[in-house]
């Protein structure tokens, strides 16, 4: 049985055909315009007879159409069958778009290699291997790019060739995964070229967009535009790393992509008016909000620091068990900031230096010159008020406690 007329003719979207066998909800055709599953490309919807087509797959050369339910037609009849125009139309502006994509990489990506592709109704993906590091500004030249070459209206044409010649034309690009059965058993294969502009002058930015050779050169038994113009706008959506060596970049076509462009403008506007400026002006804007902020963090922290030196400084002495300690409550910082200025005031007649504050709960932290425990003194503290703690015989802390700074810290104060 032929294989799918689909790759050769995109634009096919009703024909007659008769059945060549019906097995429950699986039927094979005479011929089929129908796209099978393959390469990442999903297979076409539609309909045979007006049932309902819910999957395409190719099966030991055979292309099997398997429907929502098995059909009134048999064998030997000749049937009406529908593409869903709606449905092969995105995947063919998605397919090229993503030729376009790998393109505007071999401008701008190192050791640049195809690992993989997929389309879904919502956005597209592109995997690459390549020693570049696609950050924010790499990819939103890709974009760039991508979008460059659509309004180009660069053709896009597709031809076999030889097996043979295609391997050995270091521009055609190969994707070993996704055209693996395009290539089986294969003398011949069919390559994909997304081709030069049309008219003088259409690379107005310097040759950057292939100038006068063709964009992308691809082995691809997919279905596609005949003019990178019926792409559409493309959005970048995202990056990310799948593997060691592997950036993958998604992207929506055609309204998802006009929808998602429509959302950022739209929180760009809101945001640059926000706080006052405009939509260019607002990376900038946001660094010197995020200096401003560590300054004022910086800033915060000095206060903090001297407000509780000012604390610690000012704990009254107590004796404790022919001790001398220094006992009392800090506000303001939590249990992680008090220890290197709690130990630094230990000695110089102090014996042990324990203070209480409240950080979510109630906390207890104490320093001693060895001969007092600290982690005993904070043991009696948790069997009295609860919680939980620890630490050595020269610093530990303890929270959770079930009473208030004050109350802790009048305990401390006691023999």
């Amino acid at each position: 049985m032929p294989a799918t007329l689909a790759p050769a003719h995109p634009d096919v979207r009703t024909f007659e055909t008769t059945v060549d066998s019906v097995d429950g909800r699986e039927v094979t055709l005479s011929k089929t315009y129908f796209y099978a599953e393959s390469g990442g490309q999903p297979a076409d919807r539609g309909a045979l007879d007006g049932v309902r087509v819910a999957d395409v797959q190719s099966r030991d050369g055979d292309i099997v159409h398997v429907l929502d339910e098995p059909p009134a037609f048999e064998a030997g009849d000749t049937i009406s069958a529908r593409i869903d125009d709606e449905f092969r139309t995105y995947c063919m502006r998605a397919h090229t778009a993503s030729h376009v994509l790998y393109g505007a990489g071999r401008g701008l990506l190192a050791d640049l290699g195809y690992g993989g592709f997929d389309i879904s109704p919502e956005k597209v993906r592109v995997d690459f291997t390549t020693t570049t590091d696609i950050d924010d500004e790499t990819l939103v030249e890709l974009e760039r790019r991508v979008n460059r070459v659509v309004w180009e209206s660069r053709p896009v044409t597709w031809e076999q060739r030889s097996l043979e010649n295609a391997l050995d034309d270091p521009n055609i690009a190969f994707n070993t995964k996704t055209e693996e059965g395009v290539m089986a058993d294969a003398d011949a294969i069919r390559v994909v070229t997304v081709g030069a502009p049309t008219r003088r002058g259409d690379t107005g930015d310097g040759g950057e967009c292939g100038g006068d050779g063709p964009w992308d050169v691809a082995a691809c038994g997919g279905t596609h535009v005949s003019n990178t113009r019926e792409i559409g706008p493309v959005e970048v959506l995202s990056r990310s790393n799948p593997g060691e060596g592997m950036t993958r970049v998604e992207f929506a076509v055609g309204p998802n992509a006009v929808e998602r462009r429509a959302a950022v403008k739209r929180a760009a506007l809101d945001a640059a008016r926000e706080v006052g400026t405009s939509v260019t002006e607002l990376p900038a804007f946001v660094a010197k909000l995020r200096s401003d902020k560590e300054e004022l963090a910086a800033e915060l922290r000095e206060a903090k620091t001297a407000m509780l030196a000012a604390d610690l400084d000012s704990l009254p002495a107590v004796e404790r068990d022919g001790s001398t300690w220094r006992v009392g409550v800090v506000s303001g910082v939590g249990p992680n900031d008090v220890g290197d200025e709690l130990q630094s005031r230990v000695g110089d007649g102090t014996d042990a230096v324990a203070v209480a504050g409240e950080q979510g709960s109630t906390f207890v932290v104490v320093a001693t010159d060895g001969e007092v425990n600290a982690g005993g003194v904070v043991d009696e503290i948790t069997d009295e008020f609860g919680g939980g703690g620890g630490g050595s015989p020269t610093f530990a802390q303890g929270g959770g406690l079930s009473a208030s700074p004050e109350d802790v810290a009048e305990s401390l104060r006691e023999p």
